[in-house]
């Protein structure tokens, strides 16, 4: 049985996209705040102000995740960067579970942050 090398230059990639899609997130939710805000100040109906306080703590839980998202990326790749230092272009199989792991969790945020959207998206037309 042949075993499959995963390259470093492959997790790098697959770490540059990820990047890139949490930085998107954030931008997002900067723009989703301002819709927030605009809200905030048409609406003075209490179940409307709650809702708006729903998604003000949404985002900010998402901000959060995010942010563990960034970090635990950062590690991996100083991980790979000390590895390409020592000259090794292959992980060992702990880092490659670890990063198989990882994407399953970008997985599954990436559903829960769509849901959020297509939720958040149904209320501004409710209430804009």
């Amino acid at each position: 049985m042949e075993k499959e090398v995963i390259y470093n230059a492959d997790l790098h990639f697959e770490h540059q996209q990820w990047w890139s899609e949490l930085a998107f997130w954030e931008d997002e939710l900067r723009s989703f705040n301002i819709r927030l805000s605009e809200l905030v100040t048409r609406w003075t109906d209490k179940e409307v102000l709650a809702q708006l306080e729903h998604y003000q703590n949404e985002f900010i839980l998402h901000n959060g995740i995010i942010d563990k998202l960034k970090e635990a990326i950062e590690v991996h790749e100083t991980r790979i960067a000390g590895q390409s230092q020592q000259g090794q272009d292959a992980l060992d199989t702990v880092l490659v579970k670890r990063h198989l792991e990882f994407r399953n969790k970008m997985e599954t945020q990436r559903e829960i942050y769509a849901d959020l959207k297509k939720e958040f998206f149904r209320f501004l037309t409710k209430y804009m």
